[in-house]
């Protein structure tokens, strides 16, 4: 067995590892990776999420640890400080030698830091790491505690990097200045007039710009800093933040001997090989025949090459597509091919619309003979909802006149994926082409998102291309189905339309005029569900267990409480925003004594008591009802709570009252039936104490007003909500939220939750974002009518029970038999707590 080394623990180092040892079947190396950073690899491009919610897990890159593979030593925190090539070993920090067979360097890059007086100074930040953005939000903490107006920020630096960092100042609640030698912002990706747009967008969300400057000094000014900008403009700061560009570490490259390039970067060939024959380098810090790319898909690439010729088989760098489509601040900016027009004879098409907020751009040849004319690039600021297809098209013949590709109406309607070559890379971050997704769909039997994904690694990584995997599926005539089950052939969407179409207010009627057989466990909860979302019987027919609606439920449904692994049921009552008076906990406290009742405070701010029978539930009930407490719903596919930390009340960073919109938010879409459950969370501040973008919506206090974010979601497969508006007053915070959960019961499918319900819309976040804030589909109004209905019609379905005998008459334990207890149920011991017993399964203490 071979050992390979990698020095470095970045996004490419630990693709380079992933693909060596899913392809090292026959285990011919043990891989050593020395990280110099504390922790596993990350996802940096996504740093400035980090902010979101300070939470380190998020960006966490998926089996980083190498936990369970022993052919995989991750050493953290111990930098490479020394290379003897001659011995073929490392030195690290700590003085551990390493010994390898093969190195491969991936040491990154650094941040340039302009060599300005004063750069040095306490309060001026590097914007490169977690680390980093931890000390600038020290900084910032400090800053407004100890002053009374908006403490403000400089961002030296107008290219993406720059803007991702004052994009995390201003998320962070300052005022931040922006710094810009170049005459625009993103001088590499947009041109003078994608520039101008991007400025004025940029600063109508409060960023102050400085375009052709640069910062002259910077001084100390008391507990702030002074700096002054080459024409003239003085600035009185609370922080400098340093963003730049990058220069590639090649420090230990030089020190060890090996050729590096007169600009920087460690020379390698088209294999990524280093002057040195056992020594590879990849990623940043890498000058692939003399060129540094500082993107991570074409650093993707040098480590599958280097892990291919690692196990014997040959590869080259094909060169990389430096197109880049990003959202700043909400502001759409793309570019791709040859965007500034450098080729002889290239043409440029421009529709530039600064009132519609959209700037476009293409790049075209001079015709040919039968003119013809070739793609060669573009920009789009403000609207890039034509990048998808736009890119692949680079270098080959234009499908349809430019000017109609470029109009609002046109793009995705102009060009269909059928236009697109076989070689055009859908997926850039993993250079998946056209025909591999093809041959995937057609070869490999993937006829499904899912399955192209697990196939071929598109749309794995930053999700865009997405869109265009579910269109190449339509393009190769996979159907894909959408039936409910066998006993519908109609999706939940449709399903949706046909009840509130028709009127049809029983599952029986409407198995019998569009479905077939008796229904199932799939079909009957999901038209339930809707019924009692149309609410379309009397206030009593519309109760989850009234009449035929009883029989459709499924188990924690049909008893209106959460069943647990022995039998028994939990009990949740409400706690709007986790706020509860002293009276209503002592009777919470009294009845888990009373019935000896399990308790535990819940994640989501709520009290669980376990442990009750099927007969013990409504007596439960009588007492948290008439204590004046409620159904909390943890048992249906319906709002579960709304999250929320102190907010300004208590806290002193909070800006906005929290609580009291939490409170609101819960009560009002209390009951509110859904295709699966729902979470929400509002935090008062954007330190985002109730972890509001891990939720299905959540709302984040600004001084302005209210963020809202949709889409996000915890458990398995975690996702962070996206920002769908911002600084919204509370009335139309509630109006979208409203629009937002209507939209998504009408139209999402059976068990679908709300992130992957906007992943695979078509259009996405712009396309929700269009529906619910600009009405698009004109159906606004319905939906506000459908929630106001919702709120006037909420009862509360614990009492709903207790008032209605005969519903009342359900809940025993033997029918034959009320009042005796099920002797399969029994208690043991642990903490000060009763558990339960499994019979028959192996008792495991934890002590």
């Amino acid at each position: 067995m071979r050992t390979l080394v990698v020095v470095g623990n970045g996004m490419v180092s630990h693709r380079l590892v992933e693909a060596l040892r899913a392809e090292d079947t026959e285990g011919a190396w043990r891989v050593v990776v020395l990280a110099e950073e504390p922790r596993p690899a990350y996802d940096r491009v996504a740093l400035t999420s980090y902010v979101d919610g300070w939470d380190v897990q998020a960006l966490t890159l998926s089996g980083s640890d190498y936990a369970g593979d022993d052919l995989v030593e991750l050493r953290l925190g111990d930098p490479v400080t020394s290379v003897d090539r001659a011995a073929k070993k490392v030195t690290t920090a700590s003085g551990h030698v390493q010994a390898y067979d093969a190195l491969v360097l991936a040491t990154g890059s650094r941040p340039f830091v302009p060599p300005v007086p004063g750069h040095d100074l306490p309060g001026c930040f590097v914007y490169r790491t977690i680390e980093d953005l931890d000390a600038i939000r020290a900084a910032v903490e400090h800053a407004k505690a100890t002053k009374r107006g908006r403490a403000a920020a400089m961002v030296v630096g107008g290219g993406l990097l720059g803007l991702e960092a004052a994009k995390a100042l201003r998320d962070m609640g300052l005022s931040p200045h922006v710094v810009e030698m170049a005459p625009r912002l993103m001088p590499i990706q947009v041109d003078d007039g994608g520039g101008r747009l991007l400025r004025k967008l940029v600063t109508d969300l409060d960023l102050t710009v400085h375009t052709g400057t640069s910062a002259e000094k910077i001084e100390q000014d008391g507990d702030r800093l002074f700096t002054k900008l080459t024409n003239g403009t003085e600035l009185d700061l609370d922080l400098v933040v340093f963003s730049a560009g990058v220069r590639p570490r090649d420090d230990l490259a030089r020190s060890s001997g090996l050729a590096v390039g007169e600009r920087g970067g460690i020379i390698t060939d088209l294999a990524c090989r280093t002057s040195d024959p056992d020594i590879w380098a990849v990623g940043e810090c890498a000058a692939v025949e003399g060129r540094c790319y500082g993107l991570v898909a074409p650093g993707y690439t040098m480590a599958e090459i280097v892990a291919a010729q690692l196990l014997g088989r040959a590869g080259e760098f094909p060169g990389a597509d430096l197109s880049t489509k990003l959202k700043l601040m909400g502001v759409d900016v793309a570019s791709f091919g040859d965007a500034h027009a450098t080729t002889e004879n290239s043409v440029e098409v421009v529709l530039s619309d600064a009132v519609g907020g959209y700037y476009k751009k293409l790049v075209v040849s001079e015709p040919d003979d039968q003119g013809g004319r070739l793609l060669l690039g573009g920009v789009l600021v403000g609207d890039a909802s034509a990048y998808n297809l736009l890119r692949p098209l680079v270098g080959s013949p234009l499908p349809a006149d430019p000017a109609a590709m470029l109009a609002p109406e046109g793009g995705s309607s102009a060009v269909g994926v059928d236009a697109l070559p076989d070689e055009a890379q859908i997926c850039s971050c993993n250079a998946v082409s056209k025909g591999a997704i093809t041959s995937a769909i057609h070869d490999q039997g993937c006829d499904s998102v899912a399955k192209i994904k697990g196939c071929t690694k598109a749309g794995t990584t930053c999700g865009s291309c997405v869109p265009m995997l579910a269109k190449l599926l339509d393009a190769c005539g996979v159907e894909q189905s959408k039936a409910l089950c066998e006993h519908f052939a109609y999706s939940r969407q449709e399903l949706f339309q046909i009840l509130s179409a028709t009127r049809i207010t029983t599952f029986g009627e409407l198995i019998a005029k569009h479905g077939t057989g008796a229904g199932c466990e799939i079909c009957k909860p999901a038209v339930a569900s809707i019924l009692a979302t149309l609410d379309t019987t009397d206030r009593d027919g519309g109760h989850v267990l009234a009449g035929e609606q009883a029989t459709l439920q499924d188990t924690n449904d049909h008893f209106l409480a959460n069943m647990q692994r022995n039998g028994t049921y939990s009990v949740v009552p409400r706690i709007p925003g986790g706020e509860i008076t002293p009276a209503k906990l002592k009777v919470i406290a009294e009845v888990a004594e009373e019935f000896g009742l399990y308790t535990k405070i819940t994640g989501g701010q709520r009290i669980d008591l376990f442990g009750a029978t099927v007969d013990q539930l409504p007596h439960i009930w009588r007492r948290l009802v008439d204590a004046g407490m409620e159904s909390g719903h943890a048992y249906g596919k319906s709002l579960r709570t709304v999250k929320s930390c102190v907010g300004s009340t208590w806290c002193r960073y909070g800006v906005q009252d929290s609580v009291g919109l939490a409170v609101e938010l819960e009560l009002r879409y209390r009951g509110l039936r859904s295709p699966h459950k729902l979470k929400a969370g509002v935090s008062g501040c954007a330190r985002e104490c109730a972890e509001a973008r891990g939720k299905d919506f959540g709302v984040i206090a600004t001084e302005k007003g209210w963020n809202l974010y949709v889409g996000g979601n915890g458990g398995a497969l975690p996702r962070h909500a996206e920002l769908l508006a911002s600084d919204l007053d509370k009335d139309t915070l509630i109006t979208y939220i409203d629009r937002f959960l209507m939209f998504y019961v009408r139209t999402a499918d059976r068990l679908q939750r709300t992130a992957p319900w906007v992943e695979e819309m078509d259009g996405g976040l712009d396309h929700l974002r269009a529906v619910i804030v600009d009405d698009k589909l004109g159906i606004c109004e319905e939906l506000d009518a459908a929630m106001a209905k919702h709120v006037e019609n909420y009862a509360d379905e614990w009492r709903g029970v207790l008032e209605d005998p005969e519903k009342l008459a359900r809940f025993t334990s033997f029918v034959n038999a009320p009042g005796t207890p099920d002797p399969t149920i029994s208690f043991r011991a642990e903490r000060e707590q009763k558990v339960p017993v499994l019979l028959g399964v192996p008792e495991v203490v934890s002590r």
